[in-house]
């Protein structure tokens, strides 16, 4: 029998999962076998199984109805949400009206038709990521540390709950994203003496999160939150994929929504060039036989990238307005500005906050 191993952090975010482990009075974070970091948060049902994170993702476009991406945006929720009404409309596979207007995502599944609850595919992933650290670390891995958006409601904070309990975890607690960051903050600048606040921003592939947290030694209080539980660089991703359908469109005088499978390969070409667009002021989006043979190709500036957002980047400072209101702050009297989540990547989005804060 394997020994009890080390407690184990989970972040669930929207696009991506992050592992860590804490053993020795350390982290380390247990990436996949390629040496990845992140897992992305996908699965795929197949004939004869399913495939989670990268291989569920490199095979998405050949199995568009039954790979399942961005399953956090339907914990907890109910199916009536216009909001999951519109993901509802863009993603390829499809979601139905359960019992109690809960929502139930249909795949085929080793040949058969299954609707199974948001937090069944979420208890999926977090099965098949404690099964692989038992198989490395040759250990049994029970407790677990979840960590979901600050903006999570308790539906959706109990949905994910019982899916790690599901997964053979003991849930033995859920913090917010923005606690989780200020800890290390806390503890690498070794805040013992003084009292600091900090504005932890928090911009994901799904959600925003933005949080006012005081720190004085070990203790840490969040003072305030605000937040968008809709916001994120998903949302980038189906802007550019909306500007690339209509020049299709305008060029060929084809509708690319009706093909599936080019969506999809059109949606990954833009996660891809949003990427790049942070390091590079240029790139290019490349599908060859995107449909019916014809080859699409567009050249995206930076300039142009962030033209096509300017009402999200309002979006995006609302929350640090809210937070800073409610907790009767000034701007200058935050002592510092934390800044996770992959889609603060975005030069746009750390000039806007530059800028607001003076830096």
């Amino acid at each position: 029998m394997a020994r009890a191993g080390p407690s184990v952090a989970i972040d669930l975010g929207t696009t991506s999962i992050l592992v860590g482990v804490w053993e020795n009075n350390s982290v380390s974070i247990i990436g996949n076998e390629q040496g990845d970091r992140l897992i992305p948060s996908c699965v795929a049902f197949t004939d004869t199984g399913r495939l989670i994170g990268d291989a569920a993702k490199d095979q998405a476009t050949r199995n568009v109805h039954n790979t399942v991406f961005g399953i956090t945006r339907l914990v907890g929720r109910k199916f009536s949400d216009p909001k999951l009404q519109g993901d509802i409309k863009r993603w390829p596979y499809k979601v139905i009206c359960g019992p109690d207007n809960t929502p139930q995502v249909v795949v085929l599944y080793e040949g058969k038709r299954k609707a199974l609850h948001p937090a069944e595919i979420v208890a999926m992933m977090l099965s098949e990521i404690r099964q692989a650290l038992e198989t490395r670390l040759n250990k049994e891995m029970r407790d677990v540390v979840l960590t979901v958006p600050a903006c999570f409601n308790h539906a959706q904070r109990q949905a994910v709950t019982d899916a790690g309990a599901v997964a053979g975890f003991n849930v033995v607690r859920m913090i917010s994203g923005s606690t989780a960051a200020a800890i290390p903050y806390g503890t690498e600048r070794r805040l013992k003496e003084t009292q600091q606040t900090v504005l932890v921003f928090d911009l994901g592939g799904g959600t925003l999160d933005v949080s006012l947290v005081a720190i004085e030694g070990d203790t840490y209080e969040v003072l305030v939150t605000a937040g968008n539980t809709h916001l994120g660089g998903e949302d980038f991703d189906y802007r550019l994929v909306d500007h690339c359908v209509a020049e299709f469109e305008r060029e060929y005088h084809e509708d690319l929504r009706t093909n599936l499978r080019a969506m999809v390969r059109l949606r990954m070409a833009c996660e891809h060039t949003k990427r790049f667009l942070s390091a590079s002021t240029e790139g290019l989006i490349e599908l060859d036989s995107l449909v019916d043979g014809i080859d699409f190709h567009a050249a995206i500036t930076r300039a142009f990238f962030e033209s096509l957002y300017t009402d999200l980047f309002d979006k995006i400072l609302q929350p640090v307005h809210q937070v800073l209101t409610d907790a009767e702050r000034l701007s200058s009297k935050i002592d510092d500005v934390v800044l996770i989540g992959g889609s603060t990547r975005i030069p746009k989005i750390e000039q806007l906050l530059s800028d607001f804060f003076l830096w």
